[in-house]
């Protein structure tokens, strides 16, 4: 049983030690630095789970990612998590929660993020399967 997570992030410092972490736990890791190539890598490699920023080269792509990946047949079944620091960033008075239609995710994990909340929220939503 592979435990493998696709991390769409532009951030390389963040992504390198989200790796670290996620690798000593026994998850493999797989990494896209911008929405697009994260669709095409999420679409090959069928991860088990999606670990997704917002903000990249658009303040949105991540929220637009996440609708298309929920409409592609392929990736729809992929369980996906944003870790974002957009609430504080744009200094939102709410929080970002999962619905169906706009925000088809299965949590929102706000940045900084702690390595124990981070290993719940992976181990809870994770799919594994045989690969």
């Amino acid at each position: 049983m592979e435990k493998k997570i696709l991390i769409i992030d532009d951030d390389p410092d963040f992504a390198e030690a989200i790796i670290t972490l996620l690798e000593a736990n026994g998850y493999s890791v797989v990494y896209a630095d911008n929405g697009r190539s994260g669709f095409e890598q999420a679409k090959s490699n069928q991860p088990g789970l999606i670990l997704l920023d917002v903000m990249m080269s658009e303040k949105t792509e991540g929220f637009d990612i996440s609708r298309k990946l929920a409409e592609e047949k392929i990736t729809a079944v992929i369980p996906v998590v944003l870790v974002t620091g957009i609430r504080k960033e744009m200094n939102l008075p709410y929080t970002l929660e999962p619905d169906n239609e706009w925000l088809p995710v299965k949590a929102v994990i706000e940045k900084p993020v702690k390595p124990t909340e981070l290993l719940r929220v992976v181990q809870e939503h994770i799919v594994v399967g045989e690969k």
